[in-house]
């Protein structure tokens, strides 16, 4: 019996930082490693809004660093639950730095973030296919099955170099 559906909306999810010199390394730039982890979080918050069981990350992919983050700048990640599958679900994730004294902001890190949903056994658990209502919603959920297949062929070309 498939679950009724939810809107992207309702996974959203929103941290704000600070970046101090010890997020940093020595170009005063954020560590990449650091705000991997914060995406990684943000999206598995995501994941549990909408799935509203445990989940773990399966893949991280078209992770793109695409602008420095400043020491003294603050980011803001955000998240929310653009496909899924049958217990998967895609998060889109993207960063955001923000100059406190200019109030310029820059896309910094964006990525697609991979999620498998788990019943109280560990074992994958079905989850409610998604609902787009903005633009950008409907656009990352019309190109995720090609994102999809993408990352399925990785995996199979990974498994067969081993």
């Amino acid at each position: 019996m498939e679950k009724a559906g939810k809107k992207a909306k309702e996974s959203r999810t929103v941290m704000t930082q600070i970046i101090f010199p010890l997020d940093t390394n020595h170009h005063d730039t954020m560590f990449g490693g650091k705000v991997m982890e914060y995406m990684d979080k943000v999206a598995a918050i995501s994941a549990m809004r909408h799935a509203r069981m445990q989940v773990v990350t399966a893949s991280t992919d078209s992770l793109d660093f695409v602008a420095p983050i400043k020491v003294g700048e603050v980011i803001e990640i955000e998240a929310y639950v653009t496909r899924t599958n049958h217990s998967s679900m895609e998060v889109y994730v993207s960063v955001q730095s923000e100059n406190l004294f200019s109030g310029h902001k820059t896309t910094t890190v964006t990525a697609f973030f991979t999620f498998v949903a788990l019943d109280d056994y560990g074992k994958p658990a079905q989850v409610a296919p998604i609902i787009p209502e903005t633009e950008e919603e409907c656009s990352l959920y019309e190109s995720a099955p090609e994102r999809y297949m993408l990352r399925k062929k990785r995996i199979r070309q990974r498994n067969l170099t081993v």
